[in-house]
């Protein structure tokens, strides 16, 4: 009974603590709002007028959208339509190629090997875990919900589909890794094409039936002796589009041969901070046009979409089941991955992100995005310049968390459709090739349907059914692309945080460098807060 009564005022101090700490809180929070004047709404409101006018904008845009349906506009003027919309996305894609590699080159270059390549770890173990993640999250919630049931006859079909085999497509993967001209690489991807080609079969022959039907007819004879085969074989071919893969592979080595040249290199690393820098401030220019293109992207699409009538019941609960994949991935995983790693509010920092998010959301292209979500991470969020040039374009090429669910959750509603009883080792499979899939999807709209081919062709699926989702996609297309945008910054996030150490460290090693004799012998203190005031010098200009 002692110890009970002993123990008692514990929870009661406890629970007076946590009551006195909200009181606190809550004054804190009264007085802010007391205090606000309109000087403070009106620096606000400056402070976020990209973010506000780019929701401004989406919202707009799909009023507009919505009521111009009626109209039943003809598809060129649609696309006379769309126009301020495609002017963005064309901005935006010609900033990518040299921020890309401008920013790639100076991020490792501004790092040691041994640092880049200990964020370099991190950076890919976290994009292997949450693609992974991303995949088991789509089978789960593809396997509950089950919006294949049914037959597929009834289904609307849209489009058609260039088949490909997995083996070629993970080997074009390879070979765009390696470009064999970086002029080319700007412009073209390789891509293994296929055609039909007649080859000759032997036969082996038997004497005496040779024999009698030479008798009887020689050109019988010869038809018996060789015969021509026709066979599809695989060609070298190109499509446009930058092959990102390439260029990332090239800047990381070129970043860590100049990092490595110290003195030598110092030129070339000016010459590329100095076009990351040019780069950031034609962004900044283009964010002012940014909402108008979003908006008319946006009214656009749903001005060209087809009629809401095609989408049945199996199809409208396929959509919410994707919908609600992502919704899991996006809100509870990657938020909750974010704390438990950094200790730090997840929506302080996705709310830094919002005019990324937004952009995404416009422009269907994580590549296209790259621009604006620098922009964020750095000036809003004050991520690392270091760790954003690094772990970003990297991310934007081959983490694509959005794309893995997906291709694992409609590889599976294609199968139920098709009442295809799939078993446990053919869903690994599909969560297997949906995650090195999404690695070789570009940041590109709609590239997943591509990937999807490789999926459904390593467990036996017909690759034809993916006309019966095509309605949608352009829909999901999107929603996946924000996810894939949220999941690289959060990715730069928690990066930045594992690896604030060596960044310290080379900070210290950078100001150590240029301190003299007689200042050595200053407290540690006041060397770290010196460090602190030229960190800003030392990594990157400031903008």
């Amino acid at each position: 009974m002692t110890k009970g009564n002993g123990d008692d005022p514990k929870p009661g101090s406890r629970m007076e603590r946590i009551q006195q700490g909200v009181r606190k809180r809550t004054l804190l929070a009264k007085k802010k709002v007391q205090s606000i004047t309109k000087d403070d709404v009106k620096s606000y409101l400056l402070r976020n007028a990209f973010v506000l006018f780019t929701v401004v904008a989406v919202i707009l845009g799909v009023i507009l959208g919505f009521s111009l349906r009626s109209y039943k506009m003809s598809y060129r003027e649609v696309k006379y339509f769309s126009f301020p919309g495609e002017l963005l996305m064309r901005m935006l894609q010609m900033l990518v190629l040299p921020l890309i590699v401008s920013s790639l080159v100076t991020g490792i270059a501004a790092l040691d090997s041994k640092a880049s390549g200990k964020m370099g770890v991190r950076a890919v173990v976290y994009y292997m875990s949450t693609t992974i993640i991303a995949v088991l999250i789509g089978i789960i919630i593809v396997v509950i919900i089950h919006p294949g049931k049914g037959t597929k006859e009834n289904m609307h079909r849209e489009g058609k589909i260039v088949q490909v085999t997995a083996a070629d497509a993970f080997l074009d993967l390879i070979r765009n890794m390696f470009p064999p001209n970086l002029v080319e690489a700007c412009f073209k991807q390789f891509k293994t094409n296929y055609e039909k080609r007649m080859f000759k079969v032997d036969i082996p022959s038997n004497d005496t039936s040779t024999v009698a039907s030479v008798i009887s007819n020689v050109s019988e004879a010869m038809e018996t002796l060789a015969r021509m085969k026709e066979e599809l074989v695989p060609v070298p071919g190109s499509v446009n589009g930058v092959n990102a893969l390439g260029l990332v592979v090239f800047s990381i080595s070129f970043g860590l041969v100049i990092g490595s040249m110290r003195e030598q290199g110092q030129a070339l690393k000016d010459f590329f901070d100095s076009l990351n820098e040019a780069i950031m401030r034609l962004v900044a220019l283009i964010m002012w046009y940014a909402p108008l293109g979003i908006l008319f992207l946006i009214a656009g699409k749903i001005v060209e979409m087809e009629d809401m009538g095609v989408i049945g019941g199996q199809l409208a609960m396929y959509t919410v089941t994707v919908i609600i994949g992502l919704l899991i991935h996006a809100v509870i995983v990657l938020p909750l991955l974010y704390f438990l790693i950094t200790r730090k509010n997840p929506w302080v920092f996705i709310g830094g992100l919002i005019q990324a998010l937004v952009t995404a959301l416009g422009t269907s292209s994580s590549s296209a995005t790259l621009p604006v979500t620098f922009k964020c991470l750095e000036e809003i969020n004050g991520v690392d310049k270091r760790v954003t040039r690094f772990v970003l374009p990297v991310g934007a090429t081959i983490n694509m968390d959005g794309t893995a669910l997906y291709e694992a959750l409609a590889a599976i509603f294609i199968a139920q459709v098709n009442n295809f009883e799939l078993n446990f080792g053919q869903i690994i499979t599909i969560s297997i090739t949906a995650t090195a899939a999404s690695i070789g999807a570009a940041g590109i709209p709609q590239a997943g349907l591509v990937t999807m081919v490789i999926v459904l062709t390593s467990v036996g699926l017909p690759t034809d059914d993916i006309t019966l989702i095509i309605a949608v996609d352009w829909f999901l297309d999107r929603l996946r692309t924000t996810t894939n945008v949220l999941g690289d910054s959060i990715g730069a996030g928690i990066v930045e945080h594992l690896s604030r150490h060596e960044l310290k460290n080379r900070d210290a090693e950078m100001g150590n460098s240029v301190i003299e004799e007689n200042e050595m012998k200053k407290p540690y203190q006041l060397i770290s807060q010196e460090n602190e005031s030229e960190k800003p010098l030392d990594s990157e200009t400031k903008m």
